[in-house]
């Protein structure tokens, strides 16, 4: 059987999931990297797709993000090992350690168990257990309580690399003994067989941004139905979803693609007419919306969307109507909504996701963490729902009608008349992109940039013939407008069908006909000249954008070398190929937020979990010269975040040269005081000959994620100070399972003199 990850692991999946259920394909990330894994947005990419054949051992399936091929990799239960290189790279890729990080949940957690198990014959259900942090903390209260030898905890972890681990864990704090490990989903188990009789507390973190979107309320009704007592006592007790109207041109940007290419004036159109081909997914995205303190307009005062209460059944369905008044005149562009956790049912322990800016500036008496203080953390960000179009006009005093609903994984909102068009289910050629793409799509700049690429390239070509070796529908639109005796070849690996539906959508109304179109089923390796009738490779292009792929690091779009590669017998003398190269830069950076989200473990609430360091890929206090993975951040959303250094080149990837091992080095003066937590890397894309037209993915941008490799140990620097760094990658073989990048190596800090 083949199944996405248990709704009750907590490796924050959800928004991949969704993802796989729409694109009904998978999409994962490998060893590509600088250091190890990369970590996902929100949720671990690696974490797909798993099946088990039998009760000891797990397959999870592994995407060379250079290739596109896929592999299995095999887990075994019976393995107690510390986890293999490879199961080490999946986990550091999840918000495990940035959770763990998280002091305030972690005590809030303490707090409502010591104050739920009291009772010495208590039978304790941990779901979605992790490392186990509130089943030891479940079995510590019940030892306080005197119900060792009496009363009982059992923990299930579905995810096998994660639940090897709890074991580990729980040995490490003599508590191996004293809890029941399952490698199972919770409704895999069975009372009379696993568990011994109905639990009476559930205690469990089965959350993610959005609330729902890890399972909960199917979790939850299962518990009830087959697992808990009547009435039990539950830890978290109730949780509450809150959200506010805003204005922001930011996010306006990342959801309006229709106003925002009609105001760049270049004739091409990716959503012609009014009809709304090509859209943000419409769902809750999550963000760091901390982030936005300075550029938002709050148009109404925090209002309570729904409550669920975790001691009794929840409900799949339901819908609340709720009135606005506004608060200041504007356009409503999104609703943030954060949630609200009562862990304890006396309603004296709380935790908050809210944005520091709304705990700040509302009149409103909403409920605070533990101690009233949280740190910023990863793990759990706020969450936007886009109003379509240009928003709703607001008027300060106006009431505005909102309509809220939930099904078991989501919830949903529509103002007023505005939202009306959601409730349509999308025609088969509608599109559907990630908020950073839509509104990248839609900026003049860089639409203009590609347009002036393509146009140069295209100068003294009467009927080329072009390979748009990537999932852009934007530069297929180019060269198909530009240029309209042209042969247009789109690869498009992730979009496919969906790809070659929308443009026949379109072509009328950006002036081409679909009979020079073609959508090729192949994969580069697999094309032949009888593909192309005999005629050869004038242009191949690539913004580079490979649709599923966006929560990789930054070089993982170097799979566009590699496929102009494998095309290369195809080309001609002539070929022209864009972006011409790729340049990797990095600048060093003071990021503190960041650091101490990914800082090692030692004591958490009285338990020892620096055995999980290694796994994780911590960074801080690790013994020898062992260093954490570079990672994917959208660095403006890392929290604090100040550059120390000018930007440095460190290596240039030649595309019009077959793909081949690389090195590059450089020592970067600090041009600012301050505390270097590590460095952001990413890959400038030239885009013609000349170097003449640059693409910056670099922190500067909101539109992509940059890698971030932390350091060992943070330092203190100045403009005196400078770091040599280093950067390789290994001999590159086209269909090997990953491509063995080496670790980059800040070397140690030397001071110079002026």
């Amino acid at each position: 059987m083949c199944y996405v990850s248990s709704s009750e692991t907590s490796g924050r999946q959800v928004a991949i999931r969704r993802q796989l259920a729409a694109e009904q394909g998978p999409r994962m990330t490998s060893c590509l990297f600088l250091g190890v894994a990369p970590r996902p947005p929100p949720a671990a990419l690696h974490l797909l797709l798993r099946r088990r054949m039998a009760s000891n051992r797990a397959f999870q399936l592994r995407l060379n993000p250079l290739t596109g091929d896929s592999e299995w990799l095999v887990v075994d239960e019976e393995e107690e090992a510390p986890a293999p290189s490879q199961h080490k790279q999946l986990l550091a890729a999840t918000s495990y350690l940035d959770m763990l990080n998280d002091t305030a949940r972690n005590r809030a957690y303490r707090h409502a168990i010591d104050a739920t198990v009291t009772d010495p014959t208590s039978c304790v259900l941990d779901i979605g257990a992790g490392t186990g942090l509130l089943s030891m903390m479940a079995a510590r209260a019940l030892a306080a309580a005197g119900g060792e030898g009496r009363g009982s905890v059992s923990a299930c972890e579905a995810y096998l690399p994660m639940g090897k681990l709890t074991r580990r864990v729980l040995r490490a704090n003599g508590m191996e003994n004293r809890i029941k490990v399952f490698h199972k989903r919770s409704d895999e188990l069975r009372v009379g067989v696993e568990l011994d009789s109905r639990a009476d507390i559930l205690v469990s973190e089965i959350l993610d941004s959005e609330l729902l979107g890890e399972g909960l309320i199917p979790t939850l009704q299962h518990a009830h139905d087959m697992l808990l007592v009547k009435n039990p006592k539950t830890v978290p007790y109730r949780a509450t979803t809150y959200g506010v109207l805003v204005e922001s041109m930011l996010l306006w940007k990342m959801h309006d693609l229709h106003s925002n290419e009609a105001n760049t004036e270049d004739g091409v159109w990716l959503t012609p007419g009014t009809e709304n081909i090509l859209s943000v997914k419409l769902q809750q995205h999550a963000m760091q919306c901390d982030a936005l303190e300075d550029e938002i307009l709050l148009l109404s005062e925090p209002f309570k969307v729904f409550e669920f209460d975790f001691w009794k059944r929840p409900d799949s369905h339901r819908e609340t109507k709720i009135e606005i008044k506004a608060t200041a005149d504007g356009h409503a562009h999104a609703i943030i909504s954060w949630w609200v956790l009562q862990l304890d049912s006396a309603g004296s322990v709380f935790y908050s996701t809210a944005p520091g800016w709304v705990r700040q500036s509302s009149g409103v008496d909403l409920p605070q963490c533990v101690n009233g203080m949280k740190d910023w953390c990863d793990h759990w960000k706020q969450c936007v729902w886009f109003i379509q179009g240009t928003g709703a006009p607001a008027m300060k005093d106006q009431t505005l009608a909102l309509r809220a609903s939930h099904d078991q994984t989501s919830i949903s909102y529509h103002l007023n008349i505005n939202d009306e068009v959601s409730s349509r289910s999308p025609k088969s050629d509608h599109l559907t992109l990630l908020p950073e793409r839509i509104a990248l799509y839609g900026d003049k700049a860089w639409r203009s940039a590609l347009i002036g690429a393509v146009r140069n390239a295209m100068s003294g070509r009467s009927s080329p013939t072009c390979i748009v070796a990537d999932d852009s529908v934007l530069l297929a639109l180019i060269v198909s407008s530009l240029l309209p005796s042209s042969k247009v070849i789109t690869m498009f690996p992730g979009l496919r069908d969906k790809g070659f539906n929308y443009l026949r959508a379109v072509a009328d109304a950006n002036n081409f006909s679909m009979d020079r179109i073609k959508v090729i089923g192949k994969k580069a390796s697999s094309l032949t000249m009888n593909d192309l009738k005999d005629e050869k490779i004038n242009l191949v292009v690539g913004e580079p954008f490979y649709h599923g792929s966006e929560g990789m690091l930054p070089w993982q779009n170097l799979r566009f070398w590699n496929e102009r590669t494998l095309l290369g017998p195809l080309l001609s003398e002539d070929a022209f190929i864009m972006p011409c190269r790729g340049i990797l830069r990095l600048c060093a950076m003071s990021l503190p937020d960041l650091w101490r989200s990914r800082c090692s473990l030692k004591d958490v609430e009285g338990f020892d979990h620096s055995v999980v360091n290694d796994t994780f890929g911590a960074c801080g206090d690790l013994p020898g010269e062992q260093q954490g993975p570079c990672l994917p951040y959208y660095v403006w959303q890392c929290g604090y975040n100040k550059k120390l250094s000018e930007v440095y080149s460190l290596m240039d990837f030649n595309f019009s040269e077959p793909i081949h091992s690389c090195f590059g080095k450089t020592k970067i003066k600090f041009s600012h005081d301050g505390i270097c937590h590590g460095f952001a890397v990413w890959i400038d894309w030239v885009l013609d000959e000349k170097k003449s037209i640059v693409i910056s993915t670099g922190p500067e941008s909101r539109y992509w994620k940059q890698g971030v490799q932390l350091l060992s140990r943070p330092v203190q620097v100045n403009p005196d100070s400078w770091m040599h760094c280093s950067f390789s990658a290994a001999t590159l073989v086209t269909g090997r399972a990953e491509l063995p990048w080496q670790r980059f190596r800040p070397d140690a800090l030397i001071h110079a003199s002026c």
